[in-house]
């Protein structure tokens, strides 16, 4: 369950870093907005780097550490999505679609997180 569980984390944080670089370069391209467009592609890419890094953990409390890090991106990803839609740089549609994508991640993560340390503490 947990290999499957990682994979679809792994997939689905991917797919949206994919979607975040093509939503930078429209905002630096169309809108001409350069710098919460940044924070949105650092922290958006972030995610699934962490992802990766977590399969490789060195130990359990390794992989729980580095998707906390995920998870907190994630979080950073959705300040960085409202406050481009407030400002009127995405559109509510686009905000919708991305944040949904990023809210999902973020249950993955907390539930990946949460199932770890269960299994840590009862072998």
């Amino acid at each position: 369950m947990m290999n499957e569980r990682k994979n679809i984390l792994k997939d689905k944080s991917f797919n949206f870093a994919v979607t975040v670089i093509r939503m930078y370069k429209i905002l630096v391209e169309s809108k001409k907005e350069f710098v919460l467009s940044k924070q949105l592609l650092r922290s958006g890419t972030s995610i699934g780097a962490m992802v990766r890094e977590a399969q490789n953990a060195e130990s359990k409390s390794d992989f729980v550490h580095k998707l906390a890090i995920a998870q907190k991106e994630c979080d950073e990803t959705l300040y960085w999505l409202e406050l481009l839609k407030e400002t009127d740089f995405i559109e509510s549609a686009d905000f919708l679609n991305v944040s949904k994508d990023a809210a999902e991640l973020l249950k993955i993560i907390k539930s990946s997180i949460l199932t770890t340390k269960q299994n840590t503490h009862n072998p």
